[in-house]
């Protein structure tokens, strides 16, 4: 499709299902101010790259005066993957500016969490870019459904209650701030959106990724989220809700500062 017709659908077609979750949350969370330059930060995926045009369209008919970087890091992608994020920045008119490093060579020689290190190492990469542009945010491309999936995974996997917040000021670049606009839009609308205009964008490129048999505990998350969504539509809804409505009268303690604090300490006062 041409990138004009690409650009409408956002606004037509999917209105209900993007455009209007997209502005709530900038909205809602107060995620983008006057005078904000902000670090678009591209993989390749459909995720970032949807992000990118919304934050172009909001950019063109908001109400608010922003400037935007969209930025691209190659963390070590094989050719073919590499042409293909140009490829489809070329075809989004999207303006990017593409930096190296060598992020896969590092991860390739790790033997444990080898996708944690490297989401702390692009974070790092991205940070560091973003600041160089003269920009004081940097938007990430995380939706609705990363949210309940790591509220999942810290359960089950992590033994506590953690969510992944809308908006997060950095501990390690003053004055830089991480924002997630697409925070209220489910995935499955995304793909439709791609599928709809015919983008084909990569999945991870990780050469970790490809040559392992590991099963994804994400992917086991969205998994088991679907299997309860055909017994109650509303379930995915009522995790992500769960994160605003803690009662913490009921709980048995808490993390506060990086300390734990137990419901014993409280009791009696």
């Amino acid at each position: 499709m041409e990138k004009s017709e690409i650009e409408r659908s956002i606004i037509t077609k999917f209105r209900k299902e993007i455009w209007r979750p997209f502005t709530k949350a900038v909205r809602e969370y107060q995620l983008i101010q006057e005078g904000d330059r902000i670090a678009v930060c591209i993989s390749g995926g459909k995720d970032s790259m949807l992000l990118a045009k919304c934050i172009e369209e909001l950019q063109k008919h908001g109400r608010v005066n922003f400037e935007v970087r969209y930025i691209v890091m190659n963390p070590g992608y094989r050719p073919e993957i590499y042409e293909q994020v140009l490829k489809n920045a070329r075809n989004l008119g999207i303006d990017i500016q593409v930096f190296s490093s060598n992020i896969f060579e590092v991860v390739d020689n790790q033997n444990s969490s080898p996708c944690y290190l490297c989401a702390r190492m692009r974070r790092g990469f991205l940070y560091a870019r973003a600041q160089e542009l003269g920009c004081n945010k940097i938007a990430l491309g995380h939706h609705f459904d990363d949210v309940i999936e790591t509220i999942l995974l810290s359960i089950f996997y992590g033994g506590e209650y953690k969510s992944m917040p809308p908006k997060l000021k950095s501990t390690n670049f003053e004055g830089m701030e991480l924002i997630r606009p697409l925070y209220l839009v489910r995935e499955d609308a995304i793909i439709r959106w791609a599928k709809y205009n015919h983008l084909n964008f990569i999945n991870c490129a990780c050469k970790f990724t490809d040559s392992s048999n590991v099963d994804s505990k994400r992917l086991e998350m969205k998994m088991l989220v679907r299997e309860f969504e055909k017994k109650n539509p509303h379930v995915a809804a009522n995790i992500f809700k769960s994160s605003e409505n803690v009662n913490i009268e009921t709980v048995l303690g808490i993390k506060k500062d990086g300390k734990k604090v137990s419901f014993l300490d409280n009791y009696d006062k």
